[in-house]
C-alpha cells in the first residue's frame, strides 16, 4: 500500500487513486465503484468504517465524483446532460422529500476568480424563504424553502466561516445545508473538469492547506453536503509531475537497463519531492496555479451547479425551465 504523503488534494477518488495499484486495488473499509457513458464519468466512494477514514485521510461517508472533459468547453447539449446527472446524485443524498427547507452556503472569496465558484452559484440560486406565501398553492408543495448566503473569507470579515453559518443555522434552522466550494486537486486534468460531492461536510480552505473550523454535522447540527470543483492545483505537485514525465521518457529513449537509466531511477526517489519543495521556497506551500480561461469555465461551472441544485430543491422545476430564470 502506497503512502499519500505530500499529495494535496481534496478529491477522495485522488486520494484512493494515491493509495492503490495494480498488486493492491482495494483499501479494507473503502468500496469504489464507477459509471461511464460518452459524456462523463461518475465515481463513487463510499469509507464505510474507521480503518478506510483513517487509510484515506477523510471523514467517513459518500463521496461521488462526476468527471467530464465537456465542462470546460460551451456545449450546451453536454452541460444538461451532467446538469441532470449531478441534479440526480445531489437529490440522494439531500432526500429532498424529508429536507424541506435548505440554506445555500456559497464559500470562498468572491474577489478571486478561482476561490469564487461558491458565491457565484449562490447568486444563481433561486431563494424562495422570503415569498413563500405569496407562491400559489397549487404548486407550493413543489417548490422548496430555500435561503442562501456567501459570508465571504475570514480575511474580508475577520470572522471564522463556521460561526456565521453556525449564528445563520440557528436563526434559519435548515434541515440541509449545501456548501460550495472551490478545491484543490491533484491532477492537472481533473482542473475544471471535476465535481465533487459528499455528505461529510467540509473544511474551507482545506486544498489549499489553510484549514478552518469545518461545515458538518458535528459543528453545524444538521447534515451538511459539500459540492465542489478543483480549480487549482499545488505548484510543487504540478513541477514534480512535469519532472516524472520527463525522466519517464528519458527512460524509456534510454532503455530501462542503461547505466543512464539506472541513473534517472536513483532520481526518481522519495527525496524528489522535498527538493522541488525547497527550490520552490519561500512560496512552496502557497504557491497554485489555475488555468487563464479559469473566469469563463467558473461561469459554466457555477450555471451547472446552481441549475442542478434548482433541480432538486424545487421539483418544480426541470432542465427545460432553468434557463428560463434571470438570477
Amino acid at each position: 500500500m502506497k503512502n499519500i504523503g505530500n499529495i494535496r488534494t481534496d478529491l477522495a477518488l485522488e486520494a484512493r487513486e494515491a493509495l492503490t495499484n495494480e498488486q493492491a486495488p482495494e483499501i479494507d473499509g473503502v468500496i469504489y465503484k464507477t459509471e461511464k457513458d460518452d459524456i462523463m464519468e461518475i465515481t463513487t466512494v463510499d469509507i464505510e468504517n474507521e480503518t478506510g477514514s483513517q487509510t484515506m485521510g477523510k471523514p467517513v461517508g459518500t463521496y461521488i465524483t462526476i468527471e467530464s472533459e465537456y465542462m470546460r468547453d460551451n456545449d450546451i447539449q453536454a452541460q444538461k446532460k451532467i446538469t441532470e446527472a449531478l441534479s440526480q446524485k445531489l437529490g440522494e443524498l439531500i432526500k429532498p422529500e424529508k429536507n424541506k427547507k435548505a440554506l445555500i452556503v456559497g464559500l470562498g472569496n468572491w474577489n478571486v476568480t478561482p476561490d469564487a465558484l461558491g458565491p457565484k452559484v449562490v447568486n444563481r440560486i433561486l431563494v424562495t424563504r422570503h415569498i413563500l406565501e405569496s407562491i400559489p398553492e397549487d404548486i407550493r408543495d413543489s417548490v422548496g424553502n430555500v435561503a442562501a448566503v456567501s459570508p465571504g473569507v475570514l480575511g474580508i470579515t475577520g470572522i471564522e466561516t463556521a460561526e456565521i453559518i453556525k449564528g445563520i443555522t440557528q436563526r434559519v434552522k435548515p434541515d440541509v445545508i449545501i456548501a460550495i466550494d472551490a478545491l484543490a486537486a491533484r491532477s492537472v486534468s481533473r482542473i475544471n473538469s471535476t465535481i465533487q460531492l459528499s455528505d461529510t461536510g467540509i473544511s474551507p480552505g482545506a486544498g489549499i492547506g489553510n484549514c478552518r473550523t469545518p461545515l458538518n454535522e458535528e459543528t453545524m447540527g444538521v447534515p451538511v453536503i459539500a459540492v465542489g470543483v478543483p480549480t487549482v492545483v499545488d505548484a510543487a505537485t504540478l513541477v514534480n509531475d512535469t519532472f516524472d514525465g520527463i525522466l519517464t521518457s528519458m527512460l524509456e529513449k534510454n532503455g530501462y537497463e542503461s547505466q543512464t537509466a539506472k541513473s534517472i531511477k536513483h532520481i526518481c526517489d522519495e527525496d524528489k519531492f522535498d527538493d522541488i519543495l525547497s527550490a520552490l521556497e519561500p512560496y512552496s506551500g502557497n504557491m497554485f496555479v489555475t488555468p487563464k480561461e479559469v473566469d469563463a469555465v467558473i461561469e459554466r461551472l457555477s450555471d451547472i451547479i446552481a441549475n442542478a441544485v434548482n433541480m432538486v430543491l424545487h421539483p418544480v422545476i426541470d432542465i427545460e425551465d432553468v434557463k428560463n430564470f434571470s438570477f
